[in-house]
């Protein structure tokens, strides 16, 4: 059974950093595709961040580019995203999500089979 679990978030002031990690479990993950997604309150959920299976591809949408940093450490089965200069626009519940796909990077929801429940990150003006 796969399992994708969230640690990290938290209550953060504006500018600060956050590092979130998402352990997976029950899937050969040196074959999968990670993303980061979250949903704000009243929002769709979108992606924050996505990387390729082999890590060396990235996706950032602009409302985060420069800020956020996605990586993946294969030998350790975790994905990470490095947050910086957070504002109260990204607080948002956020997810790690695993995909099949096996050149590029999936960047939306549909291209991902597993999800994890969640990590709640709070920014505070």
């Amino acid at each position: 059974q796969v399992h994708l679990v969230e640690s990290g978030g938290g209550l953060v002031q504006a500018g600060g950093s956050l590092r979130l990690s998402c352990a997976a479990s029950g899937l050969p993950f040196s074959n999968y595709a990670m993303g980061w997604f979250r949903r704000a309150l009243g929002k769709e959920r979108e992606v924050a961040a996505a990387i390729s299976r082999s890590g060396l591809s990235t996706y950032y949408p602009d409302s985060v580019e420069g800020r956020f940093t996605i990586s993946k450490d294969n030998a350790k089965s975790t994905v990470y995203l490095q947050m910086n200069s957070l504002n109260p626009e990204n607080t948002a519940v956020y997810y790690c999500a695993a995909s099949g796909w096996r050149v590029g990077v999936p960047v939306t929801t549909g291209d991902y089979y597993y999800w994890g429940q969640g990590a709640q990150v709070t920014v505070s003006s």
